[in-house]
């Protein structure tokens, strides 16, 4: 049985400033002040977005995926896809007319991430640019990032929807990935419920975060609420609800919650993916997050664990087991300033479980 994996949606060029060690803030004025000269003890230049972090996560794992995103004809292409290269994945569209998008990520020691971006390339990928061709034989359909790019939330989600159902059409089990949502933005003015309203109906794998979402599920303020996992637990019946087949809401340093629809609904999730409708229907449950030695940027942990969760899947795991790896892997990603080198197999994070690492 085909095990190909298509990685789409949102790439970028992430650059990461890394601060001098030893010293933690509270908050980012006490580093970044005008006029002030800040030293960095080198700078990490690495992919990001959806398919540069699951999917190039994937295929360290050892999946075979193709990446399907968009660069423009420039310098910062050119370093997406050598990097891309280096990892044998291949399958970006360059397009001479958009520059390619970038990402700088201020991981200041002691507080959350700070990103600044130019989404380019990305608002102008749409379904479109995924050929027939591409699709044979795929069992797994990935796609991460609509809120970040641009005509995936315009019109209520008509693109997004659209291209979920073509993924059904064709027998492939499908999966989603969100990112979050500035409000001040315009995707922070589309009606994110409508959008998921449509989509999740042809969604067997819905992997957002609990601050991607809160916002569309009546949470304004993630930071106000003291037990995620909770809450996240209520949000994702209201997504198995709206149509989902499986929702895993990742919730940082608390964990991570999932839940599973009934087994007709499972049964129905594509039919080459093959998983055991026994295992998965009716399940709910959750993992604690395992304690990392060190933490140098939380950059792409919640795409490392998307990419855990579903090599997972696919090797044929039930839902529990898979979504301890997806908190593994996401402690390893943390212990790196990129998104890469931290990871583990599977076979490493079972017998690193095996041996008693900690839970939080």
């Amino acid at each position: 049985m085909s095990r190909k994996v298509i990685s789409a949606g949102h790439i970028c060029l992430d650059i990461t400033p890394v601060f001098p060690g030893g010293h933690t803030y509270s908050e980012a004025g006490e580093l970044l002040a005008p006029g002030k000269l800040i030293q960095l003890a080198g700078t990490t230049t690495y992919t990001g977005g959806s398919v540069g972090n699951s999917g190039l996560a994937l295929k360290v794992l050892g999946a075979d995926v193709t990446l399907l995103g968009k660069v423009g004809d420039d310098a910062f292409g050119s370093a997406v896809k050598s990097i891309t290269g280096k990892y044998g994945a291949f399958g970006l569209i360059t397009d001479p007319a958009v520059s390619t998008s970038y990402t700088i990520v201020l991981a200041i020691p002691g507080i959350d991430r700070i990103f600044v971006i130019d989404t380019g390339a990305n608002d102008t990928f749409s379904g479109s640019d995924i050929p027939e061709e591409a699709l044979e034989d795929v069992c797994l359909f990935h796609y991460g990032y609509p809120p970040v790019m641009k005509k995936f939330y315009s019109d209520e989600g008509q693109e997004l929807s659209g291209m979920y159902r073509r993924m059904k059409d064709h027998g492939i089990a499908t999966s989603l990935d969100m990112s979050y949502i500035d409000p001040d933005s315009p995707a922070g003015k589309a009606n994110w419920r409508a959008i998921l309203e449509k989509t999740l109906p042809y969604t067997d794998l819905f992997l957002p975060s609990y601050e991607d979402i809160c916002g569309i599920f009546g949470e304004p303020d993630p930071d106000a609420v003291a037990d995620k996992i909770s809450s996240a637990l209520s949000m994702a019946e209201e997504m198995i609800d709206m149509g989902a087949a499986v929702v895993m809401v990742k919730c940082g340093t608390q964990g991570i919650c999932y839940r599973t629809a009934d087994r007709s609904r499972i049964e129905k999730i594509g039919p080459r993916l093959a998983i055991d409708a026994d295992a998965w229907a009716d399940q709910s449950g959750i993992q604690k997050s395992f304690k990392a030695p060190r933490v140098l940027s939380a950059t792409a942990a919640g795409d490392a664990a998307i990419a855990a969760f579903l090599k997972a899947v696919l090797d044929g795991y039930g839902p529990a087991g898979s979504v301890r790896f997806a908190a593994a892997e996401g402690c390893c990603a943390v212990t790196t300033y990129d998104t890469l080198s931290g990871l583990k197999t599977l076979d490493e994070l079972e017998a690193m479980i095996a041996a008693g690492w900690e839970t939080n």
